[in-house]
């Protein structure tokens, strides 16, 4: 078998076979096939895509191409959450404790963020003393005790697929969904959990801008988990402007926080509820929508959910009294406000760009070797739809400078400002199983 014919079968629109793609990634990864030969067949994908079975054989190979986590050892049926990412995107804080506390086992690997703010674990660490690192007993003993763990991805899991994003995103072969999704699913697969629910995010803050997109997206990522023997499913939602109030790393551990405390921030009320019911009833803990959803109100109302996250902070080297104190969380040393220009309704927020004016603040990483610092962020006081006046703040930056001028340059960029109220986005458009 020759990579000059697997490529020029793709290129001419032909369906590679699973030994074409074995043949390929097991070269790729030992480093038998150059990179040049790779770029050509992802173009060639790019240009021609992959039918269901190509990209579930795809993703397949690229699981078997390093490590698996065992989680069988783990009692019940192990469910795992995935988001596409946003900004403001704090749900795995409120949905993980959440479902735990119905019930539902939830073992889950997380990394480090590279981007506007920090990843789960960068967030988590603004709590003094927790920690991700534990020994896979530690870990398992810790699902079976407290339905919730979270640790940091080992260095061996689908290593194709760490190649291959590389290539791709020096190739301009990135946007192409058979190669998105077989990466995400990759790692979720090889991450040994029984079942997935998937947030795929669509909006100015999302890497799928348009809906169109997203469902294609989301419809191939479901496709492959169910070929694979996992239970599924994805729910689009929206992120075309922040989810909630809060964009950081402490500050945003505060608003999951509140939440489960039962304060009705809205959006992360509702999404964490929605992706919550999906996980409740794939888990087998409750027969239907309804009795899921039920269930998770009432484990906020009464307190339960709440308790569920102190239980699991604590057993990882958590200080849980910050939970009751969030002074004790990181704090930066200036709060400094960004005006609105002109008096209007907010029509629109970019995003991406609030996310960026965070990065600025360093609650980001613009290189992996960057610092995160826990403090900073940014606090939303107006969010579409929402009147404001002249010279009334649009945001509060959390800064460890009076000035944050790039960053107050970036909101006023992000914010427009009409006459006329916009027509309102749904949360959630779609959900695939």
């Amino acid at each position: 078998m020759r990579m000059v014919d697997i490529i020029e079968k793709k290129r001419n629109g032909g369906e590679l076979t699973e030994e074409e793609i074995r043949f390929f990634i097991e070269g790729y990864t030992e480093g038998t096939i150059p990179d040049y030969q790779v770029s050509a067949l992802m173009m060639a994908v790019y240009f021609k895509g992959m039918s269901e079975k190509e990209t579930s054989t795809l993703t397949q190979a690229m699981v078997d191409s390093g490590d698996t986590i065992d989680l069988s050892s783990i009692e019940g049926m192990k469910i795992d959450k995935h988001s596409t990412g946003g900004v403001g995107d704090k749900i795995s804080f409120i949905v993980g404790p959440l479902v735990a506390s119905v019930g539902v086992p939830v073992a889950k690997m997380s990394g480090r963020g590279l981007g506007h703010t920090g990843g789960t674990i960068d967030k988590l660490e603004s709590i003094p003393g927790f920690h991700v690192e534990m020994t896979k007993e530690q870990f398992v003993e810790n699902v079976n005790k407290h339905k919730l763990a979270v640790a940091g991805q080992t260095g061996n899991l689908a290593p194709a697929d760490k190649k291959l994003y590389a290539l791709r995103d020096v190739t301009a072969t990135v946007d192409s969904i058979p190669l998105i999704a077989g990466s995400i699913m990759s790692k979720k697969l090889a991450s040994g959990a029984d079942g997935i629910v998937l947030d795929v995010k669509t909006g100015s803050g999302a890497f799928m801008k348009s809906l169109e997109d997203a469902q294609a997206l989301a419809e191939t990522m479901v496709t492959i988990g169910n070929r694979l023997g996992r239970r599924t499913t994805a729910v689009i939602s929206d992120m075309d402007q922040p989810l909630g109030f809060e964009v950081g790393n402490a500050n945003e551990i505060k608003e999951a926080v509140e939440v489960l405390q039962g304060k009705n921030v809205a959006d992360l009320r509702e999404l964490s509820l929605e992706l919550g019911t999906h996980m409740a009833v794939t888990a087998g803990i409750f027969e239907n929508d309804q009795e899921a959803r039920k269930a998770l109100e009432e484990s906020i109302e009464s307190g339960a959910a709440f308790q569920a996250l102190k239980t699991f902070v604590d057993a990882q080297g958590g200080d849980a009294s910050v939970l009751d104190d969030m002074t004790k969380l990181p704090e930066a040393a200036f709060d400094v406000e960004v005006p609105a220009l002109e008096s209007g309704y907010v029509s629109a927020i970019d995003a991406a760009a609030v996310g960026t004016a965070a990065m600025y603040l360093g609650a980001g990483r613009a290189t992996k070797d960057d610092t995160i610092d826990h403090g900073v962020g940014i606090t939303l006081k107006k969010k579409t739809g929402d009147y404001v006046e002249k010279g009334e703040a649009l945001v509060v930056l959390h800064s460890q400078s009076k000035d944050a001028d790039d960053s107050r340059a970036k909101i006023t960029e992000a914010y427009s400002i009409s006459p006329e109220k916009p027509e309102s986005r749904p949360l959630i458009h779609k959900v695939i199983k």
